[in-house]
């Protein structure tokens, strides 16, 4: 049907045979040019409210260590596509991680003394509004874009929780509910991966303009929280 727009990439197992999953875009037609009208209006307005505040971060990353102020990640996108997001830089520029290979922990020292601010308040995820309002590859609400290297211990995500690319029916987004709930920061158990993909699916079937709008008027209110980010 037209429905389908989403080419399988992933496999589950029965036994030791594998089968490939097959998914279907949830969010469609109108709906879709909808939420995207949504996200580069709304986007454009929070850019253009919030460049004052990237512009003193970026300040004070540049006076605090050598090194760009911003740098491109290798994420998953829609359809497990890979994508560059944009972020503040937080490590020393020496300890760059463009793949997210090795996760930030707590009291990490690879992290800067600006870095540890603006991840623990999320200040480095605003430039990922560029991706929003100008690449169109992310949504201002949505699962958030796991790294590709994106482990559990020694475990990717995908061989962590079954069905995990099911995440990847719609286009990611800077936050979300699983987000505002409290699933954010370092996975260090299967706990917190598996509420993250399950919070992140719920998303999913019961996305409405309502809901996203709903989810960032809570995000100012998690991220004062600040748990769970180092």
């Amino acid at each position: 049907t037209n429905k389908l727009r989403f080419r399988p990439r992933s496999y589950s197992y029965l036994g030791k045979v594998p089968t490939l999953d097959v998914f279907e875009q949830p969010i469609t037609d109108w709906d879709m040019v909808l939420k995207s009208a949504f996200d580069r209006i709304v986007g454009a307005i929070i850019l253009i409210l919030l460049a004052p505040v990237m512009a003193i971060v970026a300040l004070a990353i540049k006076l605090d260590s050598p090194g760009p102020v911003l740098f491109l990640q290798k994420r998953y996108g829609f359809n497990n596509e890979r994508i560059d997001v944009f972020k503040f830089r937080s490590l020393f520029h020496d300890q760059a991680d463009p793949l997210a290979a090795k996760v930030v922990t707590k009291g990490d020292k690879r992290v800067t003394r600006v870095g540890r601010f603006i991840r623990k308040s999320s200040l480095d995820e605003l430039p990922q509004l560029f991706n929003v309002v100008f690449k169109g590859n992310l949504s201002l609400v949505g699962p958030r874009p796991h790294a590709v290297q994106g482990k559990l211990q020694s475990r990717l995500f995908d061989e962590a929780v079954d069905g995990y690319f099911a995440r990847h029916r719609v286009k990611p987004g800077i936050t979300g509910w699983a987000q505002i709930n409290g699933w954010r920061g370092e996975v260090d158990t299967d706990e917190k991966i598996q509420k993250r993909v399950e919070f992140d699916l719920y998303y999913i079937e019961n996305w409405s303009v309502l809901f996203d709008l709903y989810i960032l008027l809570k995000t100012p209110f998690a991220l004062i929280k600040g748990e769970n980010a180092y």
